[in-house]
């Protein structure tokens, strides 16, 4: 007899049952996931680095579904067992999202978004990236990625969430190569030729240490005098790096850079502070 004391000991079986296995599959899901992050927060930038970061975005993606699904059993499970008739439900949850079709566009677009970031490849956990959106720019590694939402850890530690549908350009740092940068300050006075061959002395020592041998596609070189000023003249010195190590060669070179020209004897002018409480535009 429904709702007799053997009903509700039936129904409370079924249930239980059907919470605990969406329970576990949360649990193991959520488990491996986090798994599959850790492994991609210390992939390189070859291609197994790559493969690591896209099993993760895509383990990432199946792994929320199963978990929707499982919870979405519980539910049919509960409905069934107090015999209410799905054909009504579809029909009425139809009409219902008809009228509610239009508050839910934005919804629709960050999940359409979000499913061609995915098939395009326009970035996986793990990849560094800067995302111009509708809020401005929002720079860092991408910690998760669902149909809906991205989530970037910025270098400071925030935390942004970004819809993905709001998302209008994607630039991804950990894709292909990077090119450090450093420009050198030297007193408008230096022997330009002396400066050069002082510097492309050191790059040719650097090629063969680490962090340069490892993270350098080719040996840096010095492009030249990109910039004169009353006081200073700048040299500027690039290398093709791996994407990710980009920022690292870049503060080893200028530490090496700054050691080596004082080591020299190369004059460089003092940067220009401007007095605290200033007009910037005076």
């Amino acid at each position: 007899m429904r709702y007799s004391a053997d009903w509700w000991i039936t129904f409370a079986i079924a249930i239980a049952i059907s919470v605990a296995i969406a329970i576990v599959v949360s649990l193991v899901v959520g488990r491996y996931v986090r798994r599959y992050r850790r492994r991609a927060k210390d992939a390189g930038d070859d291609a197994e680095g790559r493969r690591r970061r896209r099993l993760t975005t895509v383990v990432g993606l199946a792994g929320g579904i199963v978990v929707v699904v499982a919870w979405l059993m519980v539910g049919l499970t509960i409905l069934r067992e107090f015999n209410v008739s799905l054909g009504p439900l579809v029909l009425s949850a139809g009409i219902a999202g008809v009228a509610l079709g239009f508050g839910a566009q934005t919804l629709v677009r960050d999940t359409i978004s979000g499913l061609f970031i995915v098939l395009e490849r326009q970035y996986d956990i793990g990849d560094v990236v800067d995302l111009e959106t509708d809020g401005g720019l929002v720079s860092g590694t991408v910690e998760e990625l669902s149909l809906r939402i991205t989530s970037v850890r910025q270098f400071d530690g925030t935390l942004s969430i970004v819809p993905n549908g709001a998302v209008h350009v994607v630039r991804n740092k950990t894709r292909g190569w990077g090119r450090a940068i450093v420009d050198v300050r030297v007193a408008v006075s230096e022997d330009t030729a002396r400066v050069r061959v002082v510097l492309e002395e050191l790059l040719e020592q650097l090629s063969s240490e680490e962090p340069f041998e490892s993270a350098l596609r080719k040996n840096p070189e010095v492009l030249g005098v990109v910039q004169v000023t009353d006081a200073a003249q700048v040299i500027r010195v690039v290398a093709e790096t791996e994407p990710s190590r980009r920022w690292e060669i870049e503060r080893d070179l200028r530490e090496r850079i700054t050691a080596r020209i004082a080591e020299r004897g190369i004059r460089v002018p003092p940067v220009p502070i401007q007095p605290r409480g200033a007009d910037p535009g005076a």
